[in-house]
């Protein structure tokens, strides 16, 4: 069944060998992109990746709080399927946590950090 006229896009969507559906793409390997998507974001909007990281043009704790929060519950609830890669996700959010620590004016109480207060995965 076709959609109504109104709705279909204005320019056909790309088919082909380089385009996946979700359905083909392992649970694992989505879970891993959205970590990595969370980790990049916010390592940018703690200024990691700025040239200075102690004097980057854009740092936004509340964003990156937010972040890393929501890193740490993805890798909280999917961190025993992600095999190999498990580790490496965990320093990668450790890393994060200290770096938000380090640039707060009042740094968290100790547990009560981004993505601190759920337990950490193992």
């Amino acid at each position: 069944m076709n959609p109504p006229a109104e709705l279909r896009p204005e320019h056909p969507q790309p088919t082909g060998p380089a385009e996946r559906d979700l359905v083909d793409i392992p649970a694992v390997e989505v879970v891993s992109r959205a970590a990595v998507m969370l980790m990049s974001a916010a390592a940018e909007q703690l200024g990691l990746a700025d040239e200075d990281p102690d004097r980057p043009a854009h740092r936004d704790l509340d964003e990156a709080r937010t972040l890393i929060t929501a890193l740490a519950g993805l890798l909280n609830a999917a961190l025993p399927d992600l095999g190999p890669h498990a580790a490496a996700f965990r320093e990668g959010l450790g890393a994060l946590q200290g770096a938000f620590r380090e640039y707060s004016a009042v740094p968290d109480q100790p547990g009560q950090g981004p993505g601190e207060s759920r337990p950490r995965p193992h």
